[in-house]
């Protein structure tokens, strides 16, 4: 199959400009203007963007936490993304404490093969790695898993000691790999949680109130110190506040290689939501909590000037009336997590690009290249250029819509609310195409179960 796309103006990280696509089969063959060619199929782009398919490199799908599943599935979570115009995901696989992050990965494969509708790969969480098991973590490289997970949270359930944390953070430097960290002291937070429960401070805003921004600064600094003398590259996930960024760019003027991610939920929600009246804060319970609103324009500066150099969603969903009411009477037995893989693309574009705090380069480098890059993925992913994937999203910068679980056009994930009820956007989605093939047009799921592949991604070679 031949695929032409005309007359749209053409957008990555470092271009801007108005030129046809021609796609043979997956690929991206030939860009140029006013191409006249014959196409199997022909896209007229007028007035629209064509930009990058989008990649987020943190959610969990299918992932069993605090005695349930989250509520999308890969078949159901990657078709939500690509309604939303990401064509790729990395997912986490978890290792079970005292067995083999090999025998992980199958499970996860298991979860995904056949079944999901974009390009997809695996991190791998590590819960215990003893110095006999450290040759897995080469496995895993050469199978394509080239970043690990550690949680400095979840004492007894995901949490490491820092002597985990440096031996296997040692060892994936040694390898040319990436390490990926759940940065809050978990331990200090475990004491306050359980004070607070004990006064009967069992309402859903304690989980917020008993997760100090401390708390995550300094895990955030001890991530980053035992990487340095490690020797490897960390990425914090989900960065939610002011205090953490700043250990971030205090390391990165050192020259360290220490990079982070935020997520839509702290740049456009904060801690007012957990104020929300009866039980109705619980649907925003997550880890990081959601921080008071200040926190949000530096974290957006952070964006603008690299501290933070993408935005990914840490997409974990539950239903509200049957899983989120675990913890009704216990805001620490509430399943931490929220969704978002659909709306990223949409909030961040309507708060970076029509707010005018981001270019459109800027745009796709947040919710594209950077990931690609860091994960081993560029220039397979993350740009449009003669010979990378034909992953590519037309977007209508002019496009409104008012996000809700009621909307068809915002709301395809598997959970009964959304995180951003109400939300009004402008920038969406109008074609999604993956590796060469029109999934998505005119809000119609055009795709099969099954037509994303698994990517083998490729070793860390330094981040621009």
């Amino acid at each position: 199959m031949s695929l032409l796309i005309k007359n749209g103006r053409i957008i990555t990280a470092v271009d801007d400009y108005m030129a046809d696509v021609y796609i043979e089969k997956d690929k991206v063959t030939l860009i140029g203007r006013s191409m006249e060619m014959e196409a199997d199929q022909v896209i007229d782009a007028t007035g629209k963007y064509v930009i990058p398919g989008g990649i987020d490199p943190h959610t969990h799908l299918d992932m069993p936490f605090g005695g349930t599943v989250s509520a999308d599935d890969f078949e159901t979570g990657t078709r939500a993304a690509a309604f939303g115009g990401t064509t790729t995901l990395i997912d986490f696989a978890i290792q079970t404490k005292g067995h083999s992050t090999l025998e992980a990965l199958d499970t996860w494969h298991a979860k995904a093969d056949g079944k999901t509708a974009i390009d997809y790969g695996f991190h791998m969480i590590v819960t215990d790695m003893d110095d006999d098991r450290l040759h897995e973590m080469r496995a895993l490289a050469d199978a394509g898993v080239t970043s690990y997970k550690m949680f400095m949270a979840y004492p007894g359930v995901l949490y490491v000691d820092d002597g985990t944390i440096f031996r296997a953070m040692r060892k994936a430097g040694e390898d040319g790999t990436v390490v990926c960290m759940h940065a809050e002291n978990g331990i200090v937070i475990d004491e306050i949680v359980k004070r607070a429960v004990a006064e009967g401070k069992t309402a859903p805003k304690y989980h917020a109130l008993t997760r100090p921004t401390r708390m995550e600064a300094e895990g955030v600094h001890r991530a980053i110190s035992i990487a340095e003398v490690a020797g490897v590259p960390v990425y914090i996930v989900h960065l939610s506040s002011s205090d953490a960024l700043e250990q971030v760019t205090q390391a990165r003027n050192r020259g360290v290689h220490a990079f982070a991610e935020t997520c839509p939920q702290y740049l456009f929600l904060d801690y007012s939501y957990y104020e929300k009246e009866g039980f109705e804060g619980a649907k925003y319970v997550m880890t990081p909590a959601l921080r008071d609103k200040w926190n949000q324009d530096k974290l957006w500066r952070g964006l603008q000037f690299g501290d933070l150099c993408s935005v990914a969603t840490d997409h974990c969903p539950f239903c509200f009336k049957d899983q989120k009411e675990l913890g009704r009477n216990n805001f620490a037995q509430i399943p931490n997590g929220a969704p978002g893989v659909e709306n990223r693309m949409s909030l961040v574009f309507n708060g970076g690009v029509v707010q005018e705090r981001i270019s459109v380069n800027k745009f796709v480098q947040l919710t594209s290249t950077a990931a690609a890059k860091m994960f081993g993925l560029f220039p397979k992913k993350g740009t449009i250029a003669v010979g990378s994937d034909a992953d590519i999203v037309v977007f209508d910068p002019n496009r409104k819509e008012t996000i809700s679980v009621n909307n068809p056009c915002t709301h395809h994930m598997n959970v009964d609310y959304n995180t951003y009820e109400g939300f009004e956007v402008t920038g969406f989605s109008d074609t999604v195409i993956s590796r060469g093939k029109v999934i998505v047009k005119d809000n119609t799921y055009l795709g099969r179960k099954g037509d994303g592949a698994f990517l083998k991604r490729g070793l860390y070679n330094g981040f621009p």
